[in-house]
């Protein structure tokens, strides 16, 4: 495998591929027909995204505000409302909307997120707090503490892969897998070789939140106060650093192959069968499509073909 520096997540009805400073939403239409999406992003070569630990916070934030965008535009197409015609508004209507349209989002994810704060960081504290009367370690309660986070977590998930809607985004998440897994084992971009291709991949999303709650769970013993606020606070105050670590070893599993990598790799890749499921060939070519309106895979295969050999 050939790292290609693509990466993605699925969408309703589609997936979102990005590469460098540009993304695609592809998304399979009610009648059928496949629209691409492509945008321009900020600046990825910007000093915040070569300095260790603060690009993986930095990144984190511009991949669920690229996600949470991607999402709504792809939801846009199975709305009963008629979606707005852009052409047709005036320059004030269209900065007017596009104002509304950026408020909707940013009020999305800030409930989102304080939500997943509060389900899998602060939900786990408290419930932990209960040991207090039977456990004098704090450091064995901050690790049951993180494994009742990692099974919060891991029933959630679980629980919503039977819902029809995520089921289905769960099929193109494994479409986006495998058309990067295609593309970086110099495999033709082709709906055959595609299907062929595994569906797990060690940069995914899923393994990422993993890693966060397995880290959390070490960097969490070594929090001391007294106060049950305080110590709340702390954890959520150490969220971005745990994410920016998160992020380095993400990073270092999609780039090298060895046995370290390959042993804490394990435990996300065995969460995504639940996260990632076989897609049908109509799903394939979605994904086909959104890596192609990016990156093009025929250049990079030619350029590496030594490695493929």
């Amino acid at each position: 495998m050939k790292y290609s520096g693509i990466g993605g997540q699925a969408v309703m009805e589609g997936v979102m591929m990005r590469n460098g400073g540009k993304y695609a939403v592809a998304v399979r239409k009610p009648d059928k027909e496949i629209t691409v999406d492509v945008k321009n992003t900020k600046d990825i070569n910007n000093i915040w995204h070569k300095i260790p630990i603060v690009r993986g916070v930095v990144s984190f934030v511009d991949s669920l505000v690229i996600g949470l965008s991607s999402l709504m535009y792809s939801a846009s197409f199975f709305e009963d409302e008629e979606p707005v015609d852009k052409s047709k508004l005036s320059e004030e209507e269209l900065k007017k909307l596009e104002r509304k349209e950026k408020a909707e989002m940013g009020g999305t994810l800030v409930v989102s997120f304080a939500l997943a704060l509060g389900v899998f960081f602060a939900l786990p504290y408290f419930i932990s707090l209960g040991l207090n009367k039977l456990v004098d370690s704090q450091a064995l309660i901050a690790f049951v503490e993180g494994v009742i986070r990692i099974a919060i977590f891991i029933g959630y998930v679980a629980a919503i892969s039977h819902m029809e809607d995520i089921k289905r985004t769960f099929m193109y998440h494994g479409a986006e897998h495998k058309c990067i897994n295609c593309v970086e084992a110099g495999k033709e971009l082709t709906v055959e070789n595609v299907r062929n291709s595994t569906r797990f991949h060690k940069r995914c999303g899923t393994s990422f939140i993993f890693i966060v709650f397995i880290i959390s769970v070490f960097v969490f013993m070594f929090i001391s106060f007294d106060n049950v606020w305080l110590k709340l606070l702390a954890r959520l105050l150490l969220i971005p650093l745990i994410a920016g670590i998160s992020y380095e070893f993400i990073r270092l599993a999609g780039r090298y192959e060895n046995k370290f990598v390959d042993i804490f790799s394990k435990p996300g890749l065995w969460l995504q069968r639940l996260t990632v499921m076989e897609p049908d060939d109509d799903m394939i070519e979605v994904g086909i499509a959104s890596v192609e309106a990016v990156f093009d895979w025929k250049k990079f295969q030619q350029e590496n073909e030594e490695c493929f050999k």
